[in-house]
């Protein structure tokens, strides 16, 4: 399935009407389908290069050694988690892959600095911190002009999230799906799934699986050119926009069999706002047609519930 492109230099153009055109159609996408590839996103070829290489080389260490770098009282939040820690929300059965974390480091003296952990360094990779420090920013800032256009799209002041997520609590993960050394129980990977956040930004996957669940109860592969980025709503959108905007299910398949002894790798970064972010549903978006669906809640506390219903905190 060939999702809808999205052109963010449109968007950044300083053009009105090529604006108006970018905003209709992201907004178009994610009421449709709730998954968009964005082209001319903003981060630079040779940094993802270079995330995907410190990964792969950070994977390959020896399993004591990644242990070394598991915390378990941050629930997953920063540095390794080991195989087969999490599971889908509603799924006993462990997803098929490992993990590391890296979150907000906060420069300016703002407040939200206690609230987060220091990211774990790794020494065995050289520059790995200092790379995920700059894919950090640029998928922030990527991040934040789509949020932008989604603001527009639902009647919003244009910066109407650039405050919350201003040293908001996003994670960008890299997984490790390793190589299948025997039959599987099933065939998948990481079990259907919706997204925690508020948007979710992809870059590339070193492998094909990743599928969505469309409107219609049908399971498709997703695909995207190597020079754009996957980029699709999160649960905190959906609760906010009070199902106007609909996190999308998707899921990661195994490969077929003549692949099997391949790993994939794959990079997302999930846009958080800061805890204090109220998610209650927007005033606009409730109507006799579509009462409200959702208690209020406020980010945080929605982050809490999930993140012991996937098994990573108690």
């Amino acid at each position: 399935m060939a999702i809808p492109v999205v052109n963010l230099a449109d968007f950044l153009s300083g053009d009105p009407q090529l604006k108006q055109q970018f905003v209709e159609q992201l907004g178009k996408a994610y009421e449709e389908t709730g998954f968009v590839a964005v082209k001319n996103h903003g981060i630079p070829d040779d940094l993802i290069s270079d995330i995907y290489r410190q990964v792969q080389q950070f994977f390959s260490l020896p399993t004591e050694k990644k242990k070394q770098y598991e915390i378990p009282e941050l629930a997953g939040q920063r540095g390794y988690t080991s195989f087969g820690r999490e599971h889908a929300k509603g799924s006993d059965a462990p997803d098929l892959k490992e993990f590391y974390q890296h979150g907000q480091t906060v420069e300016d003296g703002d407040a939200s600095k206690d609230e987060y952990p220091d990211n774990v360094q790794i020494d065995e990779v050289p520059g790995f911190t200092d790379t995920f420090n700059k894919a950090y920013r640029a998928f922030e800032k990527s991040g934040k002009s789509l949020l932008q256009a989604i603001a527009l799209y639902l009647g919003l002041d244009e910066h109407y999230f650039d405050e919350p997520i201003h040293n908001g609590n996003s994670i960008l993960r890299a997984i490790h799906y390793p190589p299948i050394t025997q039959e599987p129980k099933s065939a998948i990977r990481a079990e259907q799934h919706e997204d925690i956040n508020l948007i979710t930004l992809l870059v590339g996957a070193s492998a094909d699986g990743l599928q969505i669940l469309t409107k219609q109860g049908d399971w498709v592969g997703v695909t995207s050119l190597p020079e754009q980025i996957v980029v699709n709503v999160g649960d905190m959108l959906q609760r906010l926009t009070n199902n106007r905007l609909r996190s999308t299910t998707h899921r990661v398949v195994n490969p077929p069999r003549e692949f099997w002894h391949t790993s994939r790798f794959s990079i997302p970064f999930f846009l958080h706002p800061k805890s204090q972010m109220s998610l209650a549903c927007l005033e606009s978006c409730i109507d006799p047609g579509h009462p409200k669906a959702y208690p209020d809640a406020t980010a945080g506390e929605y982050l809490d519930e999930r993140l012991r219903e996937i098994g990573l905190k108690k």
